[in-house]
């Protein structure tokens, strides 16, 4: 009974038309396409990581010439979260939020406007140093994770303007 309920969810799969987002490899549209993407330099340290991390995950296919640009503005905040009856904080929030715009090169259209963003807790120790320590590691992480976001956003909109045959 199991085999015969897979069987049919494979040929629902097939039926749908589902695709792998980088069929054929480093070769196929996908790759290609976001391997054409260009990132320039973005402001601050917040900025430097996710540059960083933005050229790791988009120059997977090798480089290319750069067809599109994909331009972040980064807000890094940092808020008090819990305050202790002495008014010292014991708890704080940092948060990472990423405008972007994915501009194709050759007719300088929008091809994607959105936002992303992560936020982490960072406990605040009496040792000042290690709540430095935690502060810049929670920029790292969150730097990490935005330009995921930003780079799934990116591959998804590059395949569906490839499948649409633009």
């Amino acid at each position: 009974m199991r085999s015969v309920v897979a069987l049919l969810a494979c040929l629902a799969l097939t039926a749908c038309g589902l695709q792998p987002m980088y069929a054929g490899g480093a070769s196929g549209a996908s790759a290609q396409g976001i391997a054409a993407v260009e990132v320039p330099a973005i402001a601050g340290r917040g900025g430097w990581l996710v540059k960083n991390a933005l050229d790791a995950r988009l120059g997977v296919a090798g480089q290319t010439t750069p067809q599109y640009r994909l331009d972040v503005r980064l807000d890094d905040s940092l808020e008090a979260l819990g305050v202790l009856n002495d008014d010292t904080i014991s708890r704080e929030r940092r948060i990472l939020r990423a405008r972007y715009q994915l501009i194709d090169l050759a007719t300088n259209a929008v091809l994607l406007d959105a936002t992303a963003g992560s936020d982490a807790g960072i406990d605040v120790v009496s040792s000042e140093y290690a709540t430095i320590a935690a502060e810049q590691k929670a920029l790292e992480n969150l730097a990490v994770d935005v330009a995921d976001r930003i780079a799934t956003q990116v591959a998804v909109t590059l395949r569906t303007r490839a499948v649409a045959g633009q």
